[in-house]
């Protein structure tokens, strides 16, 4: 089954607008801008026969274009990075499962993408799938500290026995009431903003209208469990590696200590 990468990438973030082209700052002095490293994380992930970077931003085509990576221009009217991959997927036709590897997400590791796309292979039921990494008390304590900070953290996902997602949310669900050590393990499991999917429901998905969780929560993926669509969790390792999105100025610090440490392990 051919698998394409796109990396949807959008300057007017509401939150962080000119995300993308933030540098993120090695040890040794080195910058490179998000989409630079996320498109790294994306060209490392096996079994991948295509990446491109997919925007509507001739600042993010040309930073792309200028360290080596294929850029698809797709429409400004695009709501979400689903809506921009199911606009690569109209121009690329003919792979069997498209991957959205979000430009924010420059420390998704390989293997996370590559499980990905073998658990929604091996589920034929499933029409979009996405990973899930349980979360330790490290994290779990940064998420509630997040929240009480009023900033949006990571988003948590429950699902049931089948593996089938049934919420997503900005919230930390589920509630658990207890404290845990850094190192011990929880309940709560961060869903990580990658997805892969089969052709026939990413072409539906733009036509569909928001619903209102979607647009409550700000979640793309709830789209497709409003309209009755079923998405698997794959549950991921995180094999020693700490994960986090960009979703505000303040985790720009935070990823470049990640980095780092990746660098010194």
């Amino acid at each position: 089954m051919s698998v394409l990468i796109a990396i949807p990438a959008r300057y007017a973030s509401t939150r962080y607008p000119g995300k993308p082209l933030v540098a993120l700052r090695d040890p040794d002095g080195t910058e490179k801008t998000l989409i630079q490293r996320s498109w790294e994380a994306a060209m490392a992930v096996r079994g991948a026969d295509r990446v491109v970077v997919a925007t509507d931003d001739d600042r993010i085509r040309a930073a792309a274009e200028a360290f080596g990576a294929e850029v698809v221009m797709t429409s400004s009217a695009c709501r979400n990075g689903t809506e921009r991959c199911a606009e690569v997927a109209a121009q690329l036709p003919g792979f069997d499962i498209v991957v959205n590897l979000q430009g924010d997400a420059p420390l998704t590791p390989p293997w996370f993408v590559e499980d990905l796309v073998a658990g929604l292979r091996a589920d034929p039921a499933a029409e979009v799938a996405t990973p899930v990494l349980r979360c330790d008390g490290r994290a779990l304590n940064g998420f509630l500290a997040d929240r009480r900070a009023g900033r949006v953290g990571g988003t948590t996902a429950v699902f049931g026995r089948s593996r089938h997602a049934l919420y997503f949310s900005k919230e930390v669900i589920p509630y658990t009431g207890q404290p845990y050590g850094d190192d011990d393990p929880t309940p709560v499991f961060h869903h990580v903003g990658v997805y892969a999917y089969r052709p026939d429901a990413l072409a539906a998905y733009p036509v569909w209208p928001t619903g209102p969780l979607e647009d409550l929560e700000g979640l793309e993926q709830l789209r497709f469990l409003e309209n009755g669509r079923p998405v698997l969790c794959v549950e991921v390792e995180a094999r020693g590696r700490q994960f986090w999105e960009l979703n505000n100025p303040e985790d720009v610090a935070r990823i470049e200590s990640m980095l780092a440490a990746m660098q010194t392990a």
